[in-house]
């Protein structure tokens, strides 16, 4: 018989049968021992379909979740949607709360001289999309403009590695050969790329010795400076991926208004799937970050109905004085969204070794925050199950015909988000039914949770 542990190492399995049948043993085996529902909440988990510091497959981050006893989990890859359907599907067989996401860089020209959330990048803005209930149809417009991005991305990874290359040939990398195999669907990020050049300078310089002398050089570093750093991975990769391919680095070219697509095509694009465009934050420390009514007013005029944020970089800081000024302005940006009654998503993002799994919600610093984040997971869960068996979009037409007032379609949401994670069987039933009778039955649980 199969133990756990090794079942648990197949959810990560590059060929998806045996991550399904990983799974469905799994639940088979151990979901009845697995802790209730609890109140934490992680809506934002990389998979490997883009980058998992773990390895993690959208299976595992839903078998884990449950594991962790989490309300509600979200999976969110960088431009991409490979892993939609199987994480439904994981979340169905765990009875888990789902929904998923992806996110991208857009340029806002608005603030085209003022960094906003990606350092040292005026007018380059990480964005959302949220709660894709279905993936695009073959050769629709939505199926194009998913493979824009995933092809936007392969070309910009492509040019970071030829401008790199010349400085590092004893390590020359080829994208097919050596970034490619490192992911289950050839989507790569920077993180792949900085993992192939680590990984063909061990092979390169298999020595330890020679090793070090070689990345002492790379990252203008002393020999023991180095060799520390070489045995804490995270700590080498980021250092890594600094001098390559951030500001300053090797590889970076100071991105312009043509890199990224501007924010109004991508929210475009997001509400034609169904999906909530989301507006993203940072820290608030960012000339673009200062003024969040301004920033949010911006990007709620193009489209943005909800925000997300990454907690733990808001509070988990060893400088006191630095500590206190990030909470403050977590505090503030909360506040603002808040008064715009855009729901909030949060998570961990899990795409770097040391991340947590999950925000403790009721620790001190995001104790003030817990409802409004359970709010937005809520909301983002009731929108997706709307969306895929009634048609219906937090975001679209039918939502603000049915609840015009942004108070009562947030209530509405909440409630179909808080009903009990849908099993097969339900989810089955729903689909047969047609889409307004979905809709009533989706509301009844909703009433009935209440």
């Amino acid at each position: 018989m199969t133990n756990t542990a090794d079942l648990v190492v197949r959810l990560d399995d590059f060929d998806p049968a045996v991550r399904r049948s990983a799974l469905a043993s799994l639940a088979r085996t151990r979901l009845a021992a697995l802790p209730p529902a609890g109140s934490n909440v992680n809506m934002h988990c990389h998979s490997f379909f883009s980058y998992n510091a773990e390895g993690f497959s959208p299976s595992h981050l839903a078998w884990a979740a449950r594991e962790h006893g989490l309300y509600a989990a979200g999976l969110c890859d960088f431009d991409v949607l490979d892993g939609l359907d199987e994480f439904l599907e994981a979340c169905r067989t765990v009875a888990l709360r789902a929904a998923v996401h992806i996110e991208t860089r857009a340029f806002v020209r608005e603030y085209a001289q003022s960094d906003i959330n990606s350092p040292g990048e005026p007018g380059v803005s990480y964005l959302m999309g949220a709660g894709f209930a279905l993936a695009p149809e073959p050769g629709s417009p939505q199926a194009k403009g998913l493979a824009a991005y995933r092809d936007g991305a392969r070309r910009r990874n492509e040019a970071l590695i030829a401008r790199i290359g010349p400085h590092l040939p004893d390590i020359a990398i080829d994208y097919e050969r050596d970034v490619l195999p490192l992911t289950p669907a050839g989507v790569a990020t920077e993180r792949h790329i900085v993992r192939a050049f680590a990984n063909k300078a061990r092979l390169r310089f298999p020595e330890l010795g020679v090793q070090t002398e070689f990345w002492a050089h790379v990252l203008r570093r002393d020999f023991e400076q180095t060799m520390a750093l070489l045995s804490d991975i995270p700590a080498f990769e980021e250092a890594v991926r600094s001098r390559l391919a951030k500001r300053g680095g090797l590889g970076y070219e100071q991105p312009s208004p043509d890199t990224f697509p501007p924010v109004e095509e991508f929210f475009a694009w997001v509400t034609s799937c169904g999906a909530i465009p989301m507006a993203t934050w940072l820290d608030g420390t960012s000339a673009g970050e200062s003024d969040p009514d301004a920033l949010l007013d911006c990007l709620r005029a193009k489209g943005a109905a909800a925000v997300n944020i990454v907690p733990d970089r808001n509070w988990n800081i060893r400088k006191p004085d630095e500590r206190a000024a990030k909470i403050a302005k977590l505090r503030e940006f909360v506040a603002a969204a808040e008064r715009r009654q855009m729901p909030i998503n949060i998570g961990t993002e899990m795409n770097r070794l040391g991340l947590p799994f999950v925000d403790e919600l009721d620790g001190e610093a995001l104790r003030p925050h817990k409802e409004s984040f359970l709010l937005g997971a809520r909301i983002m869960v009731g929108h997706s199950l709307l969306l895929r068996y009634a048609g219906v979009s937090y975001a679209g037409p039918d939502a603000a015909t049915t609840w015009p007032d942004l108070s009562t379609r947030n209530t509405a949401f909440d409630r179909i988000g808080a009903s009990p994670a849908l099993t097969g069987p339900e989810t089955r039933e729903l689909e047969a039914m047609g889409r307004d009778k979905a809709f009533d039955r989706l509301m009844d649980r909703a009433k009935e949770t209440a």
